[in-house]
């Protein structure tokens, strides 16, 4: 691969150029940015090379598309338009189900594979951009078999330069099972930061009593409301359905509380405590 082109030059797009940079010496990294200034800084922090346009796609070996999934369901279908027949687009957006469904008939549907890396911060744009940010991490790749083989070949390679695991899935599960597992802990976490933000009216009562418990569960809500609102939207069922049965057990547990049900609030606790032996598994590759 000659001309690797990103269209989105923030963290996701821009960690996995990081990598790629370094497998890939000989190519030359283009990115295009609809904030000029991302582009120039991307330049700056050495994730790209050039600053590039659309109408230059045709040059494309491999495109990746790391934008707001609602920027994608418009962009897509256009740039599949412009790259030449070889060139390989995959799109890392954390939903799949309309993004799939809004090329599901195009003439150049056989080269675009859709991707979404479980990895990120909180953080946004090209400052935020990490090597090895994707070591051990898990790919979800959603209709492979409509990807032609030989491209497919050529993201395996990449998969394996960024160091993640691949896992297959339909898009519709995976749409299902990101609502709980991501989606709906970044609500939580927007959520409770609003919460406390509204009824702790003194916001250096807030600092000074904040432990790190409050501060690992709202470090999500320093995330981006452009990327996450347009998530939230186009995942709705999915992501109404967790929220029901969030809520559900938050009634539940309030009435506990209300109750003085203390053996209920234990029990409640106790059997959530698996999540650890559930984490460490995976955290052990298991």
């Amino acid at each position: 691969m000659k001309n690797i082109f990103l269209i989105g030059t923030g963290l996701i797009g821009g960690s996995m150029l990081l990598d790629l940079r370094e497998h890939m010496v000989e190519a030359t990294f283009h990115g295009i940015d609809k904030e000029e200034e991302n582009a120039q800084q991307a330049v700056k922090n050495g994730i790209i090379d050039r600053v590039a346009s659309l109408k230059e796609l045709k040059q494309a070996d491999l495109l990746i598309i790391s934008i707001p999934v609602d920027a994608t369901l418009d962009l897509l279908p256009e740039v599949l338009d412009l790259v030449a027949d070889h060139t390989l687009v995959i799109d890392v957006g954390s939903t799949k189900e309309a993004i799939c469904a809004t090329v599901a008939n195009h003439k150049k549907r056989h080269q675009f594979l859709a991707a979404h890396p479980i990895a990120g911060t909180e953080f946004s744009g090209p400052n935020a951009a990490l090597k090895n940010l994707f070591q051990s991490k898990t790919m979800i790749v959603c209709e492979v078999e409509k990807t032609a083989f030989q491209l497919q070949e050529q993201a395996k390679n990449i998969f394996d330069h960024l160091g993640v695991r691949v896992r297959y899935m339909t898009p519709a599960a995976h749409d299902r099972h990101i609502a709980f597992v991501s989606h709906l802990s970044h609500i939580s976490s927007f959520m409770l930061g609003k919460t406390v933000i509204q009824e702790e009216a003194n916001e250096r009562d807030i600092f000074d009593l904040a432990g790190s418990g409050f501060e690992s569960t709202v470090r999500l809500a320093k995330s981006s409301p452009a990327m996450w609102t347009p998530i939230f939207a186009q995942n709705k069922k999915h992501v109404l359905d967790s929220l029901d049965g969030y809520i559900l057990n938050l009634k539940r547990f309030r009435e506990s509380v209300k109750n003085d049900d203390h053996a209920a609030i234990f029990n409640d606790m106790e059997q959530t405590n698996r999540i650890k032996t559930i984490l460490n598994g995976i955290q052990n590759g298991k």
